[in-house]
C-alpha cells in the first residue's frame, strides 16, 4: 500500500499482531505504579503456575511451556526464545523447594494476583484478560519486550 501527499510517497507498513496485541494491553497498564505492579507480579504469577503444575505433574507445566511456545512464536521469534529462556530459569528453580513448593506456590499465586488487582485498581481500568484470554500470555510477553527494545533487540 502506499500514500502519496504532495511529492513525497512513502509506504505503509502492516502492523504486526503482536504489536497490536501490546497496544491494546497497554491500553490498561499506563499508570507508572500499575507497571510497577505488574514488573513484579506477572513473573510471579508465570512462575507460581509453573510451579503448580510442577506438583501435579513436571509434564503438565513443560506442556504448558510447549503449548506457550508455539503460540510465542507466531507473534514473534524472538520473544519466544526470550519466554523459553525466561521458563526454563523458572523451571530450574522448582526442584530445590521440595515439598515447600505447593504451599509456596499457593501463597506467591494469590498474593501476585492480589497485587495485580490492586495495580488495576490504581490504574481504574479492568485487567485485559476477561476480554480476551491471550492476555495471560501476552503480559509476560509485553514485560520482555520492553527489555529487548532496551537492549536494541528487534522483535
Amino acid at each position: 500500500m502506499t500514500h502519496e501527499t504532495g511529492a513525497a510517497k512513502y509506504r505503509l507498513l502492516p502492523v504486526r499482531r503482536i504489536d497490536t496485541l501490546f497496544e491494546r494491553y497497554s491500553e490498561s497498564h499506563r499508570h507508572p505504579t500499575n507497571k510497577a505492579i505488574h514488573w513484579v507480579c506477572v513473573p510471579l504469577i508465570t512462575w507460581s503456575l509453573l510451579a503448580l503444575l510442577w506438583v501435579a505433574s513436571p509434564a503438565a507445566a513443560y506442556a504448558l511451556i510447549g503449548l506457550s511456545f508455539v503460540y510465542y512464536v507466531w507473534l514473534s521469534f524472538t520473544l519466544a526464545m526470550g519466554m523459553l529462556a525466561v521458563a526454563a530459569l523458572m523451571v530450574a528453580s522448582l526442584a530445590p523447594w521440595g515439598a515447600a513448593l505447593l504451599p509456596a506456590a499457593v501463597a506467591v499465586f494469590v498474593a501476585a494476583w492480589v497485587g495485580q488487582f490492586i495495580g488495576h485498581r490504581i490504574e481504574g481500568r479492568k485487567p485485559s484478560f476477561p476480554d480476551d484470554v491471550r492476555f495471560l500470555l501476552v503480559g509476560p510477553a509485553w514485560l520482555l519486550h520492553f527489555v529487548c527494545r532496551r537492549l536494541g533487540v528487534p522483535y
